[in-house]
This record gives C-alpha cells, sequence and structure tokens, in this order.
C-alpha cells in the first residue's frame, strides 16, 4: 500500500499524519507502565504535543537546523518523542545501540559533535557522565530517569520529564520560529546519522537525508502489505536503519499501532499481548522458532514426522496456489484444513494468532526456513540493503515467493552486477521495470537511486572509496540476478583464498547450517590454510537435553562438549555436509566452543555480524590445532 499522506521530508510526514487523524481516535503507540506493568495507549494528539514540548526544550538548549542531537535508548515512546522533535527543528538524530561500551559511545558522540545527548536507563547514564568531559560540543545531557545520588557532576543532566514539562512552555514560547524551521527543512537536509559497526576498526557515520528516507519509505511501502489499523511490536533496535524505516516510519506512514517491547527477553509473551498483524525481524527469530518445531518433531519421531512432513507440502501447494491466485481445488483445501488443525494452528496461536505476514532483513534467511513459514501460511517477505542505501534495495514479491533470494529491486532504484576484476557492467535492473527475467553471472552488487547516502560523515575519502564517479555505491556484497530476483553470495571482504589458491565465500556455508538444531553460531574458517574448519557455538539447550536423555556423565558445558558421545554427533553432521559439497569447500575439522560470539565479549557487532579476526585472535590456538598435523 502507499502511504496514508504525501511527503517530501520527516516533517511533511509527521504534520501531515497527525492531520489526517484527527478526531479518528487512533492510538499510535503503546508501551507496558512500569508501575501498573499495564499496557498504556498514546493517541496521535498526546504524540504530536510531547513531540512539540521536545522540540520547545531543545530549542531553548540553542539546537537549531543542521546540529546533532544523539540518543542512546532502547526502543520507547520517548525515542520517538526526541526523534521527532528533532526533526521538526531541522537537526540531525544520531542514535546508539545500548550494547555499546563507553569508548565506543565517546567516539560517536565526540566524531558526531552532538551537543544534546538523550539516554534512557541508569546505566546508560553512567555512560553519558563517563564522556561528559571528552566531547566538548556535549552541552547538555538528558536522561529519562532521576540521577542517582550516588552519581557526580550531574549539574549538566536534565530529567526527561521534567524537560518535555518546560518545553511545552518553550514550544509557545518560540512556536513561530520553531514552525519556521520545520517549513525549511528541504529534502536535501541532513536527518539522520547512523554509524554503522564495522567489524574492523571505528564505526563510520552514514548521512541519510530527508531525501534518502523518504523516498525509500514510499518506494518499499508499494512492495509491502502495511496496512491502517494493523499492529507491531518494536524490538529490534531503532538505531539500526532497518527498524527505522520499516519498524517506524513504514509503521507510522501506514497508520499502523506501534508497541515497544518490554526487552528483547519478554518478545515471545509481548506478541501474545499485542497480537501483531506484521513481524518485522532479523532471521535469528524464524531461526529460534523454527529450531524449536524441528527439534520436536525429530523428538517425537515416527507418525508425528510424517504428519510434519506431508503438512509442509501440503501447506506450500496451498498458500503456492493462494499467493499466485490460481484456484485452490476442494481436495487440496480439504487437506490443508487439516494440515493447520494438526500442524501450524499451535504456530500461529504462539505469534499470537493475527500474523498477516513477516519480514527479514539484516542477514540472509536461510531457504528451508522461508519455505516452512510460507507453508504455515505466514510469508516472510525478504528484504535487502544496507545502511548506506537508507536501507532497502529490493524486497521479495507477495505473489512470487522463491526463498534464497532476496527479491525484486524496489521503484526507483537500479542495481547492477559488477565484474570486481574488471569493472564490467553484467547486467543492471530498475525496479520499475519488472517484469523481468535478467540473469547475470556472480558479481559485486552496485546501486543507484534517491536512497544512496549522501556520505561518510567528516570522511570525504572513504565516500569517494564506496561511491565511484558514476555515482554507483559499491556494496561491497557479492551476488547476481536470477530471472529478475536478486541473489547475494557473501561480502568481498569475507572471501577466502585458500593455501591451494580456491576463492571460498564463508557465507553461503555457514548459512546452511542455520536450520540445524544443534548449532547456535559457526564460523567458517581457512584463509590461506590447506582446507576448511569450523568453530561452533552449540545450542546449549540442544546438548544439555540431548546430556541427559544419554546420561552423560558430565554437569558443565565444556565437560559435556568434550565427551566422545557429543562430539561424534557433530563429527556425523559435518561428514553429512561434505558429503555433498564441493571437494575444497568441505569442512574437514572443527571445535566445539562453550562461549557464544557476543557483543558483550567483542566477537560481534551490535547488528549481529561475527567479528572474524577478533573471533580468530581469541581461538588462534585452537584453530592452529586443527591444523597441527597438516604437513
Amino acid at each position: 500500500m502507499n502511504a496514508l499522506v504525501d511527503f517530501n521530508t520527516v516533517p511533511q510526514l509527521f504534520n501531515r499524519l497527525v492531520d489526517y487523524h484527527v478526531g479518528k481516535d487512533q492510538t499510535v503507540l503503546r508501551f507496558v507502565d512500569k508501575d501498573s506493568k499495564e499496557w498504556m495507549d498514546i493517541k496521535w494528539p498526546q504524540f504530536r504535543d510531547r513531540a512539540r514540548a521536545m522540540a520547545g526544550y531543545l530549542y531553548a538548549q540553542g539546537v537549531r537546523p543542521g546540529d546533532r542531537v544523539a540518543i542512546l535508548s532502547e526502543n520507547r515512546p520517548e525515542w520517538a518523542y526526541a526523534d521527532m522533535a528533532t526533526q521538526l527543528l531541522g537537526a540531525v538524530n544520531v542514535s546508539l545501540y545500548t550494547t555499546l561500551p563507553p569508548k565506543e559511545v565517546s567516539y560517536i558522540v565526540h566524531d558526531s559533535g552532538a551537543s544534546v545527548f538523550i539516554v534512557s536507563t541508569k546505566i546508560q547514564l553512567r555512560k553519558a557522565l563517563q564522556i561528559y568531559d571528552l566531547c566538548p560540543e556535549l552541552r547538555k545531557i538528558v536522561s529519562m530517569v532521576s540521577p542517582p545520588d550516588d552519581l557526580e557532576n550531574t549539574e549538566h543532566v536534565d530529567v526527561f520529564d521534567e524537560a518535555m514539562e518546560g518545553g511545552f512552555e518553550y514550544y509557545e514560547e518560540f512556536e513561530d520560529a520553531i514552525q519556521a524551521n520545520e517549513r525549511a527543512v528541504k529534502p536535501e537536509d541532513l536527518s539522520v546519522l547512523i554509524y554503522t559497526s564495522g567489524t574492523t576498526g571505528n564505526p563510520k557515520g552514514v548521512m541519510l537525508t530527508h531525501r534518502n528516507l523518504c523516498e525509500n519509505l514510499k518506494s518499499a511501502l508499494q512492495r509491502l502489505r502495511l496496512r491502517e489499523g494493523g499492529r507491531h511490536l518494536s524490538f529490534l533496535p531503532l538505531c539500526h536503519s532497518f527498524e527505522r524505516l520499516g519498524g517506524y516510519l513504514g509503521t507510522l506512514a501506514s497508520g499502523m499501532t506501534i508497541s515497544y517491547a518490554r526487552s528483547i527477553d519478554t518478545v515471545t509473551r509481548d506478541i501474545l499481548d499485542v497480537k501483531p498483524t506484521v513481524l518485522l525481524s532479523v532471521p535469528r527469530l524464524y531461526e529460534k522458532i523454527f529450531n524449536a518445531v524441528s527439534k520436536s518433531v525429530e523428538e517425537a519421531g515416527g507418525a508425528k514426522k510424517k504428519i510434519f512432513v506431508w503438512a509442509q507440502g501440503v501447506g506450500f501447494r496451498y498458500n503456492l496456489k493462494k499467493a499466485r491466485g490460481e484456484r485452490i481445488g476442494p481436495i487440496l483445501s480439504a487437506q490443508y484444513k487439516v494440515a493447520f488443525k494438526l500442524v501450524f494452528a499451535k504456530l500461529h496461536e504462539k505469534l499470537g494468532g493475527h500474523i498477516e505476514f513477516g519480514v527479514s532483513g539484516g542477514a540472509a534467511l536461510p531457504k528451508a526456513i522461508g519455505e516452512f513459514f510460507f507453508s504455515a501460511g505466514i510469508p516472510i517477505v525478504e528484504g535487502y540493503g544496507l545502511t548506506e542505501t537508507s536501507p532497502v534495495l529490493s524486497i521479495s514479491p507477495f505473489d512470487d515467493p522463491q526463498y534464497g533470494k532476496v527479491g525484486h529491486i524496489i521503484p526507483g532504484v537500479t542495481v547492477a552486477i559488477q565484474n570486481p576484476d574488471t569493472s564490467e557492467i553484467l547486467g543492471e535492473l530498475l525496479g520499475d521495470n519488472y517484469p523481468s527475467s535478467l540473469t547475470t553471472e556472480p558479481g559485486e552488487i552496485i546501486a543507484k537511486g534517491p536512497n544512496i547516502m549522501k556520505g561518510y560523515w567528516n570522511k570525504p575519502e572513504v565516500t569517494r572509496e564506496a561511491i565511484d564517479a558514476d555515482g554507483w555505491y559499491h556494496t561491497g556484497d557479492i551476488g547476481r540476478f536470477d530471472g529478475g530476483f536478486l541473489m547475494i553470495t557473501d561480502r568481498i571482504k569475507h572471501m577466502l583464498v585458500s593455501a591451494g589458491g580456491k576463492n571460498i565465500y564463508p557465507g553461503p556455508i555457514e548459512e546452511g547450517f542455520k536450520h540445524e538444531p544443534w548449532i547456535d553460531q559457526l564460523m567458517v574458517i581457512g584463509e590461506a590454510r590447506e582446507f576448511l574448519t569450523a568453530l561452533v557455538v552449540p545450542d546449549e539447550e540442544v546438548i544439555r537435553s540431548y546430556a541427559k536423555e544419554h546420561n552423560l556423565a558430565a554437569s558443565s558445558l565444556a565437560e559435556i562438549l568434550a565427551t566422545e558421545e557429543v562430539q561424534r554427533v557433530f563429527d556425523q553432521l559435518f561428514r553429512s555436509y561434505s558429503r555433498t559439497a564441493a571437494a575444497h569447500e568441505k569442512i574437514r575439522g572443527f571445535r566445539l566452543v562453550n562461549e557464544p560470539f557476543s557483543i558483550e565479549n567483542g566477537m560481534m557487532t551490535p547488528t549481529m555480524k561475527l567479528k572474524r579476526k577478533v573471533i580468530k585472535a581469541n581461538y588462534g590456538e585452537l584453530i592452529d590445532s586443527m591444523y597441527a598435523n597438516v604437513t
């Protein structure tokens, strides 16, 4: 669907949505009150008044067009108030991941030159106070909690609720000037700075303009079925471009209600409360659901397993005909009713019972998982893009689901495949030119369009490396077109070159193991080595369940992983994979590690990407042991 209103800037979108909802009594935001534990509704007039109040406060603090306002907060209504207030002033939102340590927080706040820093919890307030003196342009900290008595040097801290209360008066006082700023915002003006969490080095500030965000949003909405009155549960970080565009601006523009999850740990419970109509998530959530179902079926075996396989086949045929608008015969229709009752009904119940479709972004969705949800009547629309592309480049079509691919290019955007060695364009496709049967050889994915970033903040040389003289943004991803569908292979920088000179992309290999219930995380090793090996983080719940069932004489996870029985399970798993893999892609050794790769231990980025160099450094001796007998 299209947005409820037309817009070219974020302030236009907000103000026109406010006008659209006059007299409609529509809830726009929902959250759980920390005292009553009850869900609280925020209507559009309240959202408008609170955003304006924060705009009044920020204006009184000296925030003017182009100034940066940093926000370090979980998903909550205050984030939306602060963001919209910043946009109304023509200022720039600099959002940070709550998991970042003080050192990285300091770098981003200092590099962006933020003058106001809005934080949520006591933990985040301590970070802000710790880095305050290191950021000379930072004038004010706004805390969503009152500073504890044990904190010193809090004279430059204002409490969010008090700031907003005073902001109502400031807005009245400066209303003419603030509204003049709103009207003066141009599509080419900077709207947000999103710092990409690189796997090496300091993060880079991606400059996205109002035009970048608004054009990308309008194009993406043409390919999605977000609808007025729908419900969205927001749990992906709002500082991530996927949630900012899809779960925030996209849902607002479509007239949906946003409910904020209490925390990432309460998502399954919140889903039952909110009963979302659409689920926006990274593949990890879908993988966990799929693996839990698969484990249950495997343990049951026998008739239950046969029924499950039968139901998947029936469900896929039924929903494929439904998606394509084809006639569904009475026999298939009757079979699907049985399959739904026996197999799929519980899945729908766990997802609130009202899910119309899911959206997956941020990483590749394994084909088997996409097909499973589709068979259950929950199509997952996969999207592809990067922060630098605002972020959407492609979205899979509802009427032609092809899992393992990332869909069609969105309107207004051109994507090409370029030979990374010769720079020859192997094929290009404008999103407006479907239907298309374009098929190409693999190469680097490059893109043009109104969604391509303005550049990297204070990094003109790095910007020139990313956007060439012809205006193509180089994604660094390897992929190809297949019948008009875009397919992703891997990142160029992740490519391994074996000792035998073979170029190997580890991404597809790692993705292939994501549906294995035994495996939580996996990283392929092989750069300049004679063969591939893998570091494996097993699924602790599955491992402990196996140990209990088989009466293994071990208690700690490390002891369980070292048992012959568990080692044999993984040895068989990798042998099974290697039987059908190309010779240079066989995994000939593995080591099990009991500490997950995480943001906290520095082995993952905030966007859940592996920091390969860090992992290899941390497990250097373990990796070398897999090649110890190679001569």
